[in-house]
């Protein structure tokens, strides 16, 4: 088997195993055992344990690329990542947080965040402002997806009613406020949509 091959298939059961186990799980050892091979064999492949983080990314990242276009809209190809990036947490709800915690340098890590760099570009944004540009999109798109796997954004174990209640009336005004509001059950799709049109829209209104 080729040694890209044999990469691939090592992460693939190391992301297998974070999706079972969660990222605490993803061990030398637990991989070697899933495998059925020494925890030694693993090391020309995938090197040490930050080599398996850093691989998992890009992994991940791998199978964001082909959600986004290489034609189209600057517009719709960064929705494209925003939106690929959401399902990618839904898929792999524990590995998702090493998005937020491992340096983009990977491959495919390199690739993605050309791509939104082309898109801004192609929007007008100054070169300059770029790299920053792309921080606020990701970091949003990729911070609201993890939020949202890990829970984040779930009632609780008292719901906003029960919160508010906990106390005196003229503590907590904005709440009492939006108490209407603040009771609906939110639609996180629509929400989530309408934050990246929100962004999109500041990016356009800021250099056109």
């Amino acid at each position: 088997m080729a040694q890209d091959d044999r990469k691939r298939q090592i992460l693939d059961a190391a992301l297998e195993l974070a999706d079972e186990r969660g990222l605490t799980g993803v061990t030398m050892r637990a991989l070697a055992q899933k495998l059925g091979v020494t925890a030694m064999a693993l090391y020309p492949h995938i090197g040490d344990k930050d080599g398996l983080l850093d691989g998992l990314v890009d992994r991940m990242l791998a199978e964001l690329l082909p959600a986004v276009p290489v034609d189209g809209t600057p517009e719709e190809r960064l929705l494209a990542v925003g939106r690929a990036a959401r399902e990618l947490s839904r898929r792999h709800p524990s590995a998702y947080a090493l998005l937020l915690a491992r340096p983009a340098v990977t491959p495919d890590a390199v690739r993605l965040v050309d791509a939104v760099y082309g898109a801004l570009l192609d929007l007008g944004v100054p070169e300059a402002e770029v790299p920053r540009v792309e921080r606020l999109i990701t970091t949003f798109a990729l911070g609201y997806a993890a939020s949202e796997a890990s829970g984040r954004f779930s009632a609780g174990t008292i719901n906003p009613r029960g919160r508010r209640a906990q106390f005196p009336a003229d503590e907590v005004p904005a709440h009492r406020r939006l108490s209407e509001v603040l009771d609906r059950l939110p639609d996180w799709d629509a929400e989530y949509e309408a934050d990246l049109q929100d962004l999109l829209s500041l990016v356009r209104v800021r250099w056109s």
